[in-house]
């Protein structure tokens, strides 16, 4: 990817620190903290699972709230 592109990760960066995101945009400088940010990433990866799930969850649970309202209504009109 090309050095002109700037990532939303590196927003923040720079938001939290000018000086982090010049060191390791411009001089190359590799964080010291790197098993916080191994940590933080496997946190961030398994949140993102769990929030897939619920939204499926949630589908799955609209889906059978309109069945079952169907069925009743059906149940109303025909019997």
């Amino acid at each position: 990817m090309s050095d002109n592109w700037i990532r939303a990760s590196e927003i923040s960066t720079y938001l939290y620190c000018r000086r982090a995101w010049w060191l390791k945009r411009k001089q190359g400088a590799q964080p010291q903290n790197v098993h916080e940010l191994q940590k933080g990433t496997a946190y961030h990866r398994q949140h993102g699972r769990v929030v897939v799930q619920s939204i499926w969850a949630r589908r799955v649970a609209y889906l059978l709230l309109f069945v079952t309202i169907a069925l009743f209504v059906y149940q109303l009109v025909i019997g």
